[in-house]
């Protein structure tokens, strides 16, 4: 049996939302993903795909890209770009492309 259980999610303030909002991780090509940063350094590929910071070609380590993961996510918090729920929600969604959709819960 599955339990849902409401949450208090992170999520982007109403003014930013449209900047902070990005594709999903696994769409989009690295080079794809160092200039949507360069042109919109709020985009959370900025958390999603932190490698997109670093030098094209750099040999960097996976220590290295989580610890800028964590680092652009704490900037969004500490920035106010991301605020957390004052009281526990569950949050569904829908994804929907051409004639299909999907509908899902968080």
């Amino acid at each position: 049996m599955s339990i849902i259980k409401p949450f208090r999610a992170l999520r982007p303030v109403a003014d930013k939302a449209e900047k902070i909002a990005c594709v999903p991780y696994d769409v989009i090509y690295d080079s794809e993903v160092r200039s949507t940063i360069a042109g919109n350094p709020l985009s959370f590929l900025r958390v999603t795909r932190p490698e997109g910071e670093f030098a094209e070609g750099a040999d960097v380590s996976k220590e290295a890209v989580f610890a800028k993961s964590i680092e652009n996510l704490q900037e969004f918090i500490s920035e106010n770009l991301l605020v957390q729920e004052a009281e526990p929600h569950l949050y569904i969604y829908r994804l929907s492309d051409g004639e299909k959709s999907q509908t899902g819960i968080v």
